[in-house]
């Protein structure tokens, strides 16, 4: 333990020794100034983003979630009480589901109006 902290401590200090040898590089007026082509902008470069795009990658996050949460089910049957386990995962599968049936009964995963 020891020797792991020595090494660790060693090559730390010859990092940071190695960091200030290097040649910082100085910083030019040409190199700071943005970057123009010299010709006017068409459109604003800050377009609107549609809010669908995000509901999707939330659903896609819920659902990747609820994979996660679901894949060590196959395991509780070693546990002194799978029934519990069990009322869990079909706990989170029946709320995921409610939440995806609201979410489509309100038009939410509608792509065009």
């Amino acid at each position: 333990m020891t020797m792991f902290f020595s090494i660790t401590l060693l090559m730390s200090i010859i990092l940071i020794i190695i960091c200030f040898w290097l040649p910082s590089t100085n910083p030019d007026t040409e190199k700071l100034s943005p970057y123009e082509c010299g010709f006017d902008p068409h459109g604003s470069a800050r377009l609107p983003y549609s809010m669908r795009f995000f509901l999707v990658a939330i659903l896609f996050l819920l659902f990747d979630l609820e994979i996660a949460l679901l894949l060590p089910t196959p395991w509780t049957l070693q546990l002194n009480n799978p029934v519990a386990a069990f009322t869990w995962a079909s706990t989170i599968i029946i709320l995921l589901t409610l939440g995806l049936a609201y979410e489509w009964l309100q038009g939410g995963l509608e792509w065009a109006e």
